[in-house]
């Protein structure tokens, strides 16, 4: 088989791919492993920042001391609000790259993080009224959203067997925004002072303009992928899109939930100063975010469903942990659980998403597909739904924070919140458990029990 062309039409410009086939070994050696790899790094670092502008207002809640006049549940809205805008917005997001082109896409949607950066620039200061900042906190939501973009686009540039890997590493380097910004944070309290949010935000402004440059200079389009709004409309439809949105949410849904809620939790219920509170922030979101890939890599060596099944029974343990150090008013006990259960999180992203290009490869094994046309169909099919489980998983930020927020107002405490996601953990085990690890068993029982052999869907590659 000949490897197929990168040469674009002329019409397109120098910077659209019109052939690509990354399942042909002979083309992925010859040259699209190290074209796949040169968009994966640039697509990473506009994600990363991406993060960074998306979780913002967590860092600078830190800053907002009582001359702001914002009390804690004020503060967990606002970062509520940006989960939520910026889980909405994966939808569109997902889908622009097929309509527009990975690299123009992401030149585009790097280049927005401008808005939100500028605007708190011009309001972070004492006597902002509160729907200032809540409209500021819309802003940011942009940033999350280009998380569905990147991994919907690096999704299209690698083989089915390297998914996992690829798409744990362009996530991981993505989600390692959150911890920088709150390192960046720390450092800003530790030099000048809670008192100068600005500099912060000063030193994100030229990082977005270098992300929009690097991204112009280095990233390609991929000519072959088009806008499906039948992918789009089977993905909406096909069950297992919110069956693993449902998961998501319990994997990426808590990293970033966390990663905005964790430092109000240390200051409002163990009464930890700013300074105290960033030193320990970005540890958890940072160690996550360094392990998603490893969950990539062993979802691509023992299977996703497994490594996820195990990885909700550990966060189980994990928080009921936390609830225990919360009852205790135990610090060292709280953070230790706090940050194997971000650990665990991290291990969860990577080994969720990459069981969704493997649902839908088996979907169409048991269509009787094989090949080129399967892979076509794992593809589209894989690319439209990421779009949504993205933007569903991440609504999980926002009902953690709200989750939080209600138990403070409650009983002054997270406590109750911690109970409702432990057993939110244990839900998931059992779903992935009676979706994706029972099914294979029945299906070989139903194989040998009858005298045709039809296909038959099974998960034990997922």
């Amino acid at each position: 088989m000949t490897a197929p062309t990168t040469t674009p039409p002329p019409h397109k410009g120098s910077r659209w791919i019109e052939q690509w086939d990354p399942e042909d070994e002979t083309f992925w050696e010859s040259e699209g492993k190290h074209i796949a790899r040169r968009n994966l790094t640039y697509s990473v670092i506009s994600e990363h920042i991406g993060f960074s502008v998306w979780s913002m207002f967590s860092v600078l809640a830190l800053f907002m001391g009582p001359e702001y006049g914002i009390d804690p549940a004020g503060k967990f809205f606002l970062v509520a609000v940006a989960s939520l805008v910026g889980a909405i917005l994966r939808v569109p997001y997902g889908f622009a790259v097929a309509r527009f082109g990975g690299r123009n896409w992401t030149i585009f949607s790097a280049g927005l993080l401008l808005v939100p950066t500028t605007a708190l620039l011009l309001v972070m200061e004492p006597g902002t009224s509160y729907s200032t900042f809540m409209l500021v906190a819309i802003l940011t939501g942009v940033g999350g959203a280009n998380f569905a973009s990147s991994m919907t686009n690096i999704n299209n540039f690698y083989p089915l067997r390297l998914k996992g890997w690829a798409l744990g590493m362009n996530a991981g380097g993505g989600n390692i925004g959150v911890a920088v910004v709150q390192l960046l944070g720390l450092a800003v309290i530790g030099i000048v002072g809670a008192a100068s949010p600005r500099v912060l935000l000063s030193i994100y402004i030229p990082l977005i303009v270098l992300a929009t440059v690097l991204s112009m200079r280095y990233m390609d389009n991929l000519g072959p992928v088009r806008n499906d709004t039948g992918a789009a409309k089977e993905a909406v439809k096909e069950g297992h899109t919110w069956i693993m949105s449902f998961l998501y949410i319990g994997t990426f849904g808590s990293f970033i939930g966390y990663s905005f809620a964790f430092g109000l939790v240390l200051q409002n219920q163990f009464g930890r100063t700013p300074l105290q509170a960033a030193s320990l922030t970005f540890i958890g979101p940072l160690l996550g975010s360094l392990i998603r890939p490893v969950g990539g890599q062993l979802a691509d060596r023992l299977g996703g469903a497994k490594v996820t099944l195990w990885n909700f029974a550990l966060m189980a343990v994990a928080t009921g942990v936390i609830v225990t150090a919360s009852v205790q008013h135990s610090l060292p006990l709280f953070i230790a659980g706090f940050i194997t259960l971000f650990i665990l999180t991290g291990l969860g992203n990577g080994s969720t998403y990459k069981m969704i290009p493997g649902i839908f490869r088996a979907k169409a094994a048991a269509k009787g597909m094989t090949g080129e046309d399967a892979a076509v169909y794992a593809r589209r099919l894989s690319g439209a739904s990421m779009s949504l489980i993205g933007a569903v998983g991440a609504l999980g930020g926002l009902g953690i924070n709200l989750s939080l927020r209600q138990s403070f107002l409650s009983v002054g405490s997270g406590t109750g919140a911690f109970v409702a996601f432990l057993i939110y953990y244990a839900v998931c085990f059992g779903v992935t458990w009676a979706v994706y690890l029972r099914r294979p068993a029945a299906a070989e029982t139903h194989a040998t029990s009858t005298t045709e052999a039809k296909p038959q869907l099974s998960y034990a590659e997922v």
